[in-house]
């Protein structure tokens, strides 16, 4: 299984590619756990940011642009990870994702994170992430992991659940559906499908 991580944090060191590296740890145990191997591949936009502006003004990807989009369309799962801008995902991490076909990721497991100063803007998962992944046709994992500033080393408390429990649930979440997800599933070409449909003719 592929298991790809795309990061928009700006900074180096940066919260969110921290963020991003804890979710594929945690999904990466629950599958090796199952008996699954995984490869994880990690896509730091940052990395990418020129060659995106190139493309939105070319229409043409640079080959280091075009081998990260092509990483996200194979792999068994991904996690996406943005940092907060103006309430939002950050303009970054949006530019890349509208370089993606919007047929490439039908049905593919995602889960979506996103890192912030403040617990104020953890909505950004519900009315921002969620509905871009859902116009896609991907599949997104029910928990999303939104980390604070205060976050970071929080084990919560009686009623609230801490940033370590959210991410091994969100990670376990989505090791089900990478597992559950059949090996094969990636779109057939027309005459391919065509080709599978005349094999279960029977004449009789």
């Amino acid at each position: 299984m592929k298991l790809v991580a795309v990061s928009a944090g700006l900074s180096t060191p940066s919260s969110t590619r921290l963020l991003a590296d804890r979710l594929a740890s945690s999904v990466h145990g629950a599958l090796v756990a199952h008996g699954h191997e995984v490869e994880i591949h990690v896509i730091e936009l940052r990395e990418l940011a020129v060659a995106i502006a190139n493309n939105l003004v070319t229409g043409f990807p640079p080959p280091q642009l075009a081998a990260a989009i092509d990483t996200v369309t194979a792999s068994s799962g991904l996690i996406t990870v943005t940092p907060v801008f103006t309430a939002s995902y950050s303009g970054l991490f949006k530019s890349f994702f509208d370089l993606i076909d919007p047929e490439a990721l039908s049905g593919k497991p995602v889960l979506i994170a996103a890192t912030g100063g403040t617990a104020r803007h953890s909505l950004v998962l519900e009315h921002a992430l969620r509905p871009l992944f859902a116009y896609l046709r991907a599949t997104v994992v029910p928990t999303a992991v939104y980390a604070a500033s205060e976050d970071w080393g929080s084990g919560g408390d009686a009623y609230t659940e801490g940033l370590p429990g959210r991410m091994e649930r969100a990670g376990a979440e989505l090791a089900a559906l990478m597992a559950a997800r059949p090996a094969d599933a990636v779109p057939e070409d027309d005459v391919t499908a065509l080709e599978r449909q005349l094999s279960d003719l029977r004449f009789d």
